[in-house]
């Protein structure tokens, strides 16, 4: 069984920095396909930021320049670098697995290919 906890969510001002972790347990790169997600207030799920098997990495269009995902190699932690946060980065932030180790492009950026969800942690960016 897969289990994903998010930690290094907080508080932070505008164009402030944070890097969230994921512990992972029952993934393997190989197998699945890791992403990051964002919910922010009466907003829908979004993904931003998504890694494969291959170690491609495909970010959203919002983001890319500012985040940063990347995974350890003993496979128990994927990392987010978020770097320039501004206020519309208010969210909780969300790891997920998906049976899908060759995942790749702006298209994969979808909630509904994951079925593997951690808690959240929350990220407040202040103006």
């Amino acid at each position: 069984q897969v289990q994903l906890v998010e930690s290094g969510g907080g508080s932070v001002q505008a164009g402030g920095s944070l890097r969230l972790s994921c512990a992972a347990s029952g993934v393997s790169y190989r197998k699945h396909c890791m992403g990051w997600f964002r919910q922010g207030p009466g907003k829908e799920r979004e993904g931003i930021a998504l890694i494969n098997s291959a170690r491609e990495t495909t970010y959203a269009d919002s983001v890319k320049g500012r985040i940063t995902i990347s995974r350890d190699n003993a496979e128990t932690t994927l990392f987010l670098q978020m770097n320039s946060l501004q206020p519309e980065d208010t969210a909780v932030y969300y790891c997920a697995a998906a049976v899908a180790p060759y995942c790749g492009g702006e298209g994969d950026l979808n909630p509904a290919m994951f079925t593997y969800w951690g808690q959240g942690t929350q990220v407040t960016v202040s103006s």
